[in-house]
């Protein structure tokens, strides 16, 4: 468990953390081992950052979100990094991310 003040979070329903592993987001100042708060909820606006579960995968990744048409278009925000796609029936949107909190 973590404790957020309301100025990090003023909900206090469907929060939770997931540590940050790798570098894809790295341009959104979201940086490995960061740990990201998110929002529980099943879907999210094109170009919103997402926790995304890839039950193909067996990971959740974070990265920017597009639905385009029957698929999903996955955005790091790394520029050494391509996007990716899935079809959206192997997407299942776990969240949204509304903070990131780093230790120095």
């Amino acid at each position: 468990f973590i404790e957020l003040t309301r100025d990090i979070c003023s909900e206090t329903q469907g929060i939770y953390a997931l540590r940050v592993k790798g570098d894809s987001m790295i341009d959104a100042l979201v940086n490995d081992g960061d740990l990201v708060i998110i929002r529980h909820q099943e879907t999210v606006e094109n170009g919103q950052m997402a926790a995304v579960w890839l039950p193909e995968d067996g990971e959740t990744t974070l990265k920017y979100f597009y639905l385009e048409n029957d698929q999903v278009r996955l955005r790091p925000a790394n520029p050494t990094m391509t996007d990716f796609f899935r079809p959206a029936a192997q997407c299942q949107v776990k969240g949204k991310v509304i903070a990131v909190i780093r230790q120095m």
